[in-house]
């Protein structure tokens, strides 16, 4: 008897089984519709991976020919060609980067940006494929004996600072009490401290070294060294793990090979590139 009804429940399965594929007319039911295309899959179809950037001297900048070149632009390409595809660069205001990834105007931010948890609620970060930190360079004459980042800490100190960067935020908070003046260019910060209406800029590393370079006779580096260490890394849009995995991964070959640090040391460590872009 109990075998009888081992039976008849297991045939039973599979006429339900049999029943659910097919429709009232006997064909077979539609398939659910394939899940769409990650980026990683829309940007080899495409052919092109679209960046977007800001210009940091020297992640990224524009040479005397007008095209873009840096640090930055290297990672780019060369990601770009392990993929099989052509880099598009797509330069952006850095104060709108983010919600221009997430409105799907290009599909990677490249562009020296730091791993912070306010960024992480909105995009995805890659494991750091660079470090970067936080620099002063300021005027000599207004600098005066100021020697330490306490020193620069007082309200008749005016800073200036690329609005949107961790430089404004590292500003704010380790010398909350100078006065904070904020520009949508680098450049427009430097020419602030040069024309005598600011003390200081604050930028990442190695900016302020090479405008210290750039005028000796007018600014100078009152700090040895950064002030913060900061994490850089890939962004990309939330709901996507496998265009993460393939970057982290990618990272991972590039920095093992030692190509990452021999670009690096080109861009940041030497002067070679100056002719290019002066």
């Amino acid at each position: 008897m109990l075998c009888k009804r081992i039976a008849a429940i297991a045939i039973f399965s599979i006429l339900a089984v049999t029943a659910l594929g097919c429709s009232k007319d006997g064909q077979q039911a539609a398939k659910a519709p394939a899940p769409a295309a990650g980026t990683l899959d829309q940007v080899v179809q495409r052919g092109v991976l679209r960046v977007g950037f800001s210009t940091f001297v020297p992640w990224a900048m524009q040479d005397k020919k007008g095209q873009f070149i840096g640090y930055e632009i290297d990672v780019a390409n060369r990601l770009a060609q392990d993929l099989g595809v052509k880099a598009q660069f797509e330069p952006t205001q850095w104060s709108g980067i983010i919600p221009a990834l997430l409105s799907g105007k290009f599909d990677i931010i490249i562009g020296g940006m730091s791993i912070q948890p306010q960024r992480a609620l909105k995009v995805n970060f890659t494991i750091p494929y660079e470090y970067s930190g936080m620099s002063i360079v300021a005027d000599k004459a207004k600098s005066g004996k100021l020697k330490t980042l306490a020193d620069f800490d007082r309200p008749d100190v005016v800073l200036a600072v690329r609005q949107g960067t961790t430089a404004a935020e590292a500003a704010k908070k380790f010398m909350p009490r100078a006065q904070l003046k904020l520009f949508d260019q680098e450049a427009q910060t430097i020419q602030e401290v040069l024309n005598g209406r600011a003390t200081a800029v604050v930028a990442s590393d190695p900016f302020p070294a090479f405008q210290a370079l750039k005028y000796p006779d007018k600014l100078v580096l009152p700090l040895a060294e950064p002030f913060t260490k900061e994490p850089i890394s890939f962004a990309v849009r939330k709901g996507d793990p496998d265009f993460v995995n393939f970057l982290d991964g990618w990272i991972r070959m590039v920095n093992d090979e030692g190509w990452l640090a021999e670009r690096h040391n080109y861009w940041f460590r030497t002067d070679k590139w100056k002719d290019q872009v002066e």
